[in-house]
């Protein structure tokens, strides 16, 4: 197996952190805050519920909280793993890999979990609500908003 050099970890770290660093200031972090409403914010005061609506809602938002609560938790799992497999070697390792690995499970499961959500929610609305809630799921995706 070829050995990966310090000095090549070390520099893939820092531009990670880089990146996440730039990210953080270019996201706003300068600008005035402006809150972006989210999807269940649009669907609980856009919408018009009705009450059954609004209760179906409820109890698959309380489920899927649960859920994405302990994928996130996974999440921070395996960057933990990934800490200690840098850590403890300072190289890529079969440890770094497999902490990789576990990251982008978990993170994959999550995405497929907030999908399967979001069409359920859509399933309990009327089709004008339904397609009220694409355009806003549409604009979330591809961060076009009117």
């Amino acid at each position: 197996m070829r050995r990966i050099s310090r000095g090549a970890v070390l520099t893939v770290v820092l531009a990670l952190l880089a990146g996440v660093a730039g990210g953080w200031l270019g996201s706003g972090r300068f600008l005035p805050a402006r809150h972006t409403q989210s999807l269940h914010e649009m669907v609980h005061h856009e919408l018009k519920l009705t009450a059954a609506q609004d209760r179906q809602l409820d109890a698959l938002e309380q489920d899927f909280a649960v859920r994405r609560r302990a994928r996130e938790a996974e999440l921070r799992a395996a960057n933990a793993q990934l800490a200690a497999a840098i850590q403890a070697r300072h190289e890529y390792s079969p440890e770094v890999e497999a902490a990789v690995e576990r990251f982008h499970a978990a993170m994959g499961a999550l995405q497929l979990e907030t999908v399967q959500h979001v069409l359920a929610m859509r399933k309990v609305l009327t089709p004008e609500q339904a397609a009220k809630f694409d355009r806003r799921v549409s604009e979330a995706l591809t961060n076009e908003t009117p």
